[in-house]
């Protein structure tokens, strides 16, 4: 049976989700539904937006884990905030369903519903992917694959056994887009740092590995641009792996095969492997009764409303980000839909904030949402990177300051903004800091040796004991 929790009584516009396009929409829109007597509510299982083109820098260290994250309720004061998860939709009652985090259940009714639910890791049917494997999509991720990485050599540094050192110091990621991109090269500055200040260990002990199945790597920049990004990697020591595709990862043994013409294509073993291939629509799409397209969006117009699969539109329900297949009018976007990035979901954002309250309180004209891409920049270490922003193509520092100045201004609030400006002088003063923090899984062991209790194991105790047992 359902509880209802103390919640505002005033009439609802409900916002799904409190990522980038989640964020923009209820900031767009807080003061003005406030003033006209209604209140914004936004739902999200976490209690601030993740700011995700900066996951690959958290890896690095060149950003602090907490800059890259912007709390809700310090900068949506206006609006009510709900830690939780929407389960199910049901548009026909206006009714979300909604699950906090002691695992309660409640029902919150809605005047109007807006899904920015985002997107999850797109995995495959690939054997050991979900034991083996860790995402880059939340903040959490990326703190663990800095810390793995740390401690993996510093665990190689003592270690007798070459086999076992092999696997350590082997560092992999599949998916060669910019997020792939982008953390294989600040993993690849982390760990020649890491590596240089370690005596017991020399720089080719380390093996670091990108796997993309496709023929080329990141399809948003030229194939003249793509070519001098590999041919940058293998100059720094970094297996690029084209035409190849992961297709076992059982016990962290990596089996590849050849995309060509499905030969085997070798495998080897490696202790931490990092799947960035691809992403997914929200599965909150098909927990709602609105139409879903093939690929798991939600279908809406240009205008950003929910379709009714018949040519119209839903009243009062409305989607954009990377959850919602948005038509690309510019004919550029592939399928004719816009590409998933933090580009088209704050200008999304924007448009969405506008139609409503022309909709809802005639202020205004509806409007289809139009842009034409400015391009794109990715960062792959300090000083590195890659780029087209306003079609202009750019490499090295020149690409490198592009993406650092293009996403500090795009990273919701100065106040964010600022912090991750001083990490960065910060580093460019004193280094790249590679201090390892230790037991986060198990922060209780120090405790519990303290009270004569056994320690209890962390993810990669738990894997080592079940290959000795193997």
């Amino acid at each position: 049976m359902a509880i209802t929790p103390h919640l505002s009584p005033k009439p609802r516009v409900l916002v799904v989700g409190g990522g980038y396009a989640g964020y923009n929409v209820a900031k767009r829109l807080q003061k003005k539904i406030r003033d006209r007597g209604g209140i914004v509510t936004v739902v999200e299982p976490n209690s601030y937006l993740t700011y995700q083109p900066f996951l690959p820098e958290v890896v690095g260290g060149s950003i602090e884990p907490r800059h890259a994250v912007v709390d809700l309720r310090s900068h949506l004061r206006q609006s009510e905030i709900v830690q939780g998860k929407i389960v199910e939709i049901k548009h026909a009652e206006k009714v979300a369903v909604v699950e906090g985090p002691a695992g309660m259940t409640f029902d919150l009714p809605y005047q109007d519903v807006i899904v920015t639910a985002g997107a999850d890791s797109r995995t495959f049917p690939i054997d050991g992917l979900g034991e083996a494997a860790i995402g880059l999509k939340r903040i959490e991720e990326a703190v663990s694959i800095r810390n793995q990485i740390l401690e993996r050599i510093e665990s190689a540094a003592l270690m007798t056994d070459a086999e076992q050192r092999r696997k350590a110091l082997t560092f992999v990621v599949v998916g060669g887009g910019f997020a792939g991109a982008e953390l294989i090269g600040e993993i690849e500055d982390l760990v020649r740092t890491a590596i240089s200040k370690n005596p017991r260990l020399a720089q080719s002990d380390a093996r670091i590995v990108l796997i993309e199945a496709m023929g080329r790597i990141m399809p948003e920049v030229s194939e003249e641009q793509a070519v001098s990004v590999v041919e940058e990697f293998r100059s720094r020591g970094i297996e690029v792996l084209l035409n190849t595709s992961l297709s076992s990862a059982v016990d962290n043994h990596l089996k590849l095969v050849n995309m060509t013409d499905q030969s085997d294509a070798g495998s080897f073993d490696a202790d931490t492997l990092v799947w960035t291939a691809g992403v997914a629509a929200n599965k909150l799409a098909r927990s709602t009764d609105f139409p879903v397209e093939q690929r798991g969006r939600i279908e809406v117009t240009p205008t950003l409303q929910v379709s009714d699969g018949e040519g119209g539109v839903l009243e009062g329900a409305w989607a954009a980000g990377d959850v919602a297949a948005v038509p690309d009018l510019t004919g550029d976007g592939p399928g004719g839909f816009c590409v998933p990035n933090a580009q088209h979901a704050g200008r999304q954002a924007d448009r969405l904030a506008a139609n409503l309250m022309a909709v809802r309180f005639g202020e205004g004209a509806v409007e289809e949402y139009y842009h034409k891409s400015l391009g794109a920049v990715a960062g792959m270490g300090v000083g590195k990177g890659i780029g087209n922003p306003l079609g202009i193509e750019l490499s090295g520092v020149a690409a490198w300051l592009a993406h650092r100045a293009y996403h500090n201004y795009a990273l919701p609030t100065w106040e964010r903004s600022s912090r991750v400006l001083g990490g960065w002088i910060n580093e460019l003063i004193w280094g790249k800091d590679t201090t390892q923090l230790k037991e986060l899984e198990t922060p209780h062991n120090a405790f519990r040796e303290a009270a004569g209790l056994e320690k209890l194991p962390n993810r990669l105790d738990q894997k080592a004991q079940a290959a000795a047992q193997a």
